[in-house]
């Protein structure tokens, strides 16, 4: 490179550093990941070594940060909060640690201070007295940003420090974070409010202290943990580590993961340990933080203009990167969902080469506006299949294209269909799905439906991968003999098998219409289906509106049904099915419920968590009460019935005011309502149930 075209990329470097930095550190709302604004800086880091005499005051490698917001007091450091140097691989930390042994060969051995490295917002903690008295953000380093009536609010933040032995001045340098747990409850609560939700923990928590009121950051979900100081009255000590555990003993939280290590081999064993803790833990952490630990040692090395000489950042695999969605394709899951996966132009994420990551469901694609053609930021974390946090939409080009759903599925043909309420697409081709066809051959095997003693899992994983069943009728079609040849098959089970399919084959109308795995339609729907319509035609035949006249019948299952009839693939399967001789004794109709068994008529109930019946036993008896089931929360909704481990469920119909009620209360509410009106003079409304979860 010439020294003219240094000059022009490093004026381009610096201007786009600064945009990132103001994004990330003023508007807390960054467009590029961590991994992108490291290799940006380190060009431009090299560029200035190579190029010396171009580096200027204002350069962003000679400061820390960026400007405060405006809306919020400017505070001065006593110390100024410099940050730390990045090692990106072992060779990094082996030349930290060889300039250390170098500069100090007295030290045998060098010990250091280990702790994880927390992806937060870096906060300073200001104590006269004990009191504290002022916070402020990092901002550039040498000043921050008033947020004193913010962290207040952290529950963890000791307004007092413990015991007397405290120093007349303390300042406690910091980050405020949020755990995973708390950052997954507050977007559910702002998903309920019809909120925008946070990208991210950091981003959550970063933006939740620099609120102007401070009502709004004591509802967020922060903690504070401690990593150091700045300004220090008092004899601060001998070591690093000392003063920490010092500091917890007035009160001031830090990282139980801190250790006192030994060495460059004890500060790889620890980064080694908490790589693969990381995942377990319940808040987010981009590395681990070495210090020296004698603090006579770190004076003595002392401070770049932007990093002390004595301590180092060894940062993890880059857990997010940027990329573009070349294509959006769509795969089949063993229950039929339709889930769009996009592939991507391939790229280094958390050391791993990434080219497809998944995009969940519809309303994510439309929420993240994510389309074929944008720049997006991709995250893996751990095992976890790579997924698109967010769109650079600034950088749409204008061949962009949106991702559609599609009308048919890609595996079989079959509609897909969309229920209303419900984020999930599926393919309605249950029974000649070649992407449902474990699943659906397991289903009507089962116990509760045809009941095939000894075809298992494991025996049908077999037999589809053979491609000797396609469809449950190929079942029927199977021999002894042929089925001996298989793997732990001998000729007495193949025998057991073929006479247990002969067996099923004599069954209820009600078991096999639960056999054909129809998406809402459980043993009791099944039972209250046969018993209304009768025969398989009548039910293959049936209208949306036949079906919703049947006590217990909502329009949701009724539209699964008649979608599921009208695929040509799944009538041939019924009918080849019929064809190898199942059969049932016909069905006895039913008088006519009257309306005055339909006390939850005009009632909407949702169920959510588990309960000591299948939801479907539930769902039949309430529809057949007159009630209407459905599968989201609403403002119509009326009731909730949530058993054990309830989710996000119970947390809208909470945040909506929706009455929650458990079993116990379903049937008081039952039976109050079937009671004579004005025995006691009570409202029907019933009070929320007794939840365990």
């Amino acid at each position: 490179m010439t020294r003219p075209e240094a000059v022009q990329r490093i004026e381009a470097l610096r201007a786009e550093i600064r945009h990132h930095n103001h994004r990330y550190y003023v508007l807390d709302d960054p467009e590029i990941p961590d991994a992108e604004y490291d290799r940006l800086f380190a060009e431009l880091q090299a560029l200035e070594r190579e190029y010396p005499e171009l580096i200027t005051p204002d350069s962003p490698t000679q400061r820390v940060g960026a400007e405060p917001r405006p809306e919020l007091g400017e505070v001065r450091h006593a110390v100024p909060m410099i940050s730390l140097d990045n090692a990106m691989s072992d060779e990094r930390l082996v030349e930290f640690h060889r300039r250390i042994t170098a500069a100090l060969p007295e030290l045998d051995p060098v010990l250091y201070t280990a702790e994880p490295k927390l992806d937060g917002l870096a906060i300073s903690l200001r104590y006269e007295s004990g009191t504290l008295v002022l916070a402020a953000t990092r901002g550039d380093g040498t000043q921050g940003e008033d947020v004193t009536h913010n962290a207040r609010t952290i529950p963890n933040v000791p307004l007092r420090l413990l015991g007397e032995d405290w120093p007349e001045v303390l300042e406690v340098r910091g980050e405020v974070y949020m755990t995973r747990a708390g950052f997954a409850r507050l977007n559910r609560q702002l998903e309920a409010r019809g909120e925008r939700l946070f990208a991210n923990p950091r981003n959550a928590a970063a933006g939740s202290l620099r609120q102007l009121d401070p009502r709004l950051t004591a509802r967020r979900p922060l903690r504070f943990c401690a990593y150091g100081w700045g300004e220090y009255s008092g004899d601060s000590g001998a070591s690093q580590f000392a003063l920490l555990q010092r500091l917890a003993a007035w009160g001031v939280p830090i990282s139980p993961e801190q250790r006192l290590v030994t060495g460059l081999d004890g500060c790889r064993a620890y980064f080694e340990d908490l790589g693969q803790r990381r995942e377990t833990l319940d808040y987010d952490i981009d590395g681990v933080v070495f210090k020296l630990d004698p603090l006579a040692a770190q004076a003595e090395l002392g401070a770049t203009a932007r990093h002390p000489r004595w301590a180092v950042a060894r940062k993890f695999p880059a857990q997010e990167a940027l990329t573009e969605v070349e294509a959006v394709e769509f795969q089949v899951g063993r229950t039929g969902a339709v889930t769009p996966v996009a592939r991507l132009r391939p790229v280094q994420v958390g050391g791993v080469t990434v080219s497809n990551a998944t995009l969940h469901n519809f309303d994510e694609i439309r929420r993240k506006d994510v389309w074929i053609g944008d720049t997006v930021t991709v995250r893996r974390a751990g095992d976890v299949i790579p997924e698109i946090v967010r769109a650079l939409v600034e950088r749409r080009p204008d061949t962009a294209r949106m991702v559609e759903r599609p009308i048919h599925c890609p595996v079989c043909g079959s509609d897909v269909i969309r229920p209303e309420g419900e984020a999930v697409a599926r393919c309605s081709g249950g029974l000649w799905c070649p992407a449902q066809r474990k699943e659906a051959i397991r289903h009507f095997a089962s116990r509760r439906a045809l009941d095939i003693e000894g075809l298992g899992e494991k025996l049908i994983e077999q037999l589809v991968d053979l491609e000797w069943v396609r469809e449950p009728a190929d079942l029927y079609r199977l021999s002894a003999e042929r089925l001996a040849q298989l793997e732990r098959m001998g000729e007495k089970s193949a025998a057991n098998l073929i006479a247990a399919l002969e067996h099923s084959k004599r069954t209820t109308l009600a078991r096999f219409v639960f056999a054909l795995g129809i998406r809402e339609v459980g043993e009791t729907t099944a039972q209250l289906l046969a018993e209304h319509v009768g025969g398989i035609e009548a039910l293959m035949a049936a209208s949306v509106e036949d079906l919703v006249a049947i006590k217990g019948i909502g329009p949701v299952m009724a539209a699964h049904l008649v979608s599921f009839m009208a695929q040509s693939h799944n009538r041939e399967a019924i009918a080849h099915l019929l064809a190898a001789g199942i059969d049932w004794p016909a069905v006895e109709r039913p008088a006519s419920v009257t309306p005055a068994a339909a006390p939850l008529a005009g009632k909407t109930f949702v169920i959510t968590g588990t309960l000591s019946q299948q939801r479907e036993v539930f769902a039949a008896r309430l529809q057949g009460l007159g009630a209407k089931v459905t599968g989201s929360v609403s403002k119509k909704t009326d009731y909730l019935l949530a058993g054990a481990e309830a989710g996000s469920k119970l947390a809208k119909a909470e945040t909506l005011g929706v009455t929650v009620i458990d079993e116990a209360g379903l049937e008081s509410l039952i039976a109050r309502l079937q009671a004579p009106h004005g025995d006691d003079g009570r409202s029907d409304t019933l009070q929320p149930g007794a939840l365990h979860d």
